[in-house]
């Protein structure tokens, strides 16, 4: 009820409110989720290993003095094909666009872990950038803590920019060559050229690999530091090439700022916050200072325990789960106290659902009652029925 009327009422505004409303894009199983819980501060957008956890787009909103951030957690990037084979809902394919469209900066999340897909940025998500150029957006590299070569950072830079920065050509360089066997202590280096009078200083970027290792940024700053400066050489203003062809695309290059961090274990992400702080323009707040996110308790709750439900069942089967509400009520103690029907299409999904001896059902049920209590600061009583749908 509370949630309910704090996002009835007209939102309290400051003296000068500001705001900033940020898409969060990127390929499925990036890490959007985990960031945008760690720019939160609490943990209310589901998150797992599995592709496509989150389904629709969801609002976190992250109020500091003055200024409100508004953060669209989106569903990865899909193609209809991929959308199909994991019956996916039409919102899993508009959702992305429809928010970007909304936002005032896109963060493009790139997971460097994953070998597969790190080099180049999905078409989907190049068609997405394309379709709103005129929108900032940011680069951030996630998961960086997972990387043993911090060389090959400097390699999905230049990649991912296509070797171009905020209008600026990047110059590259480290202090060793492509040797597999460096040492991850070894300098890394990117600069770019000075920037225009009218905008703040431009950073000095990927500051030293020991950083690197914890997770670094290409933030503002006006201090080049000058152990560095032998790595750094003159860096020239791109030739602009006019519009291109999506397909010869790997990179955008007209991202403003790159950002390096691990998400998940919240390195870094307070440089980003900072930044993301400082982009916000005048203007009113669209939120209550007292609301996280733009979900019902009750949505939050469903995501939750799908996040443990796509955790513990193997391949397809979590996808086909339907989920229902049976009892939200508030116990005695103050408690909450919370039914849920899980609906599945086989009895043997529902063997696979309730374990040998109730083991999975049990731990879904208890992992996901704890993150409730962290999520709603109070007891949380849950208990988790399986059925097979009639």
């Amino acid at each position: 009820e509370e949630q309910e009327r704090l996002l009835r009422y007209q939102p309290d505004q400051p003296q000068n409110p500001k705001v900033l409303r940020i898409a969060i894009i990127g390929a499925p199983n990036a890490g959007k989720s985990t960031l945008s819980n760690q720019l939160l501060g609490r943990k209310v957008f589901p998150v797992s290993q599995k592709v496509h956890t989150t389904r629709c787009k969801a609002r976190g909103v992250v109020t500091y003095k003055d200024t409100q951030l508004i953060i669209l957690d989106t569903p990865g990037l899909t193609s209809p094909l991929k959308a199909k084979r994991h019956k996916l809902e039409e919102a899993m394919l508009t959702d992305p666009w429809d928010s970007v469209k909304h936002a005032d900066l896109v963060l493009v999340l790139v997971d460097v872990s994953d070998h597969w897909t790190r080099n180049c940025l999905s078409k989907e998500v190049l068609k997405c950038l394309s379709q709103f150029p005129q929108i900032p957006s940011v680069l951030v590299l996630n998961k960086v803590d997972l990387l043993k070569k911090k060389f090959i950072l400097l390699e999905l830079v230049n990649e991912l920019t296509e070797g171009i920065v905020n209008g600026k050509k990047l110059e590259v360089t480290s202090a060793f060559k492509n040797d597999s066997s460096s040492s991850a202590k070894s300098p890394l280096q990117v600069t770019r050229a000075s920037p225009p009078q009218n905008r703040a200083p431009e950073s000095r970027c990927l500051r030293d690999a020991d950083q690197a290792q914890e997770g670094s940024s290409l933030d503002r700053s006006s201090d080049t530091r000058g152990s560095e400066s032998s790595l750094v050489t003159e860096a020239q203003e791109p030739k602009d090439s006019g519009p291109r062809d999506l397909k010869d695309m790997k990179g955008w290059p007209y991202f403003q700022e790159i950002f390096m961090l691990a998400a998940l274990r919240g390195e870094e992400v307070d440089t980003l916050k900072r930044y993301l702080l400082m982009q916000a323009k005048p203007g009113p707040w669209e939120f209550h200072s007292g609301v996280l996110t733009s979900q019902s308790p009750q949505e939050v709750c469903d995501n939750i325990i799908r996040e443990k439900i796509l955790e513990y069942l193997p391949l397809e089967v979590p996808y086909g789960v339907m989920q229902v509400m049976e009892m939200w009520e508030e116990g005695p103690s103050g408690e909450l106290l919370i039914v849920e029907k899980l609906l599945v299409p086989r009895k043997s999904h529902m063997m696979m659902l309730i374990g040998r001896g109730g083991k999975v059902i049990s731990r879904i049920a208890q992992e996901a009652g704890q993150d409730l209590m962290n999520a709603f600061l109070c007891d949380v009583r849950l208990k988790l029925k399986v059925e097979v749908k009639s």
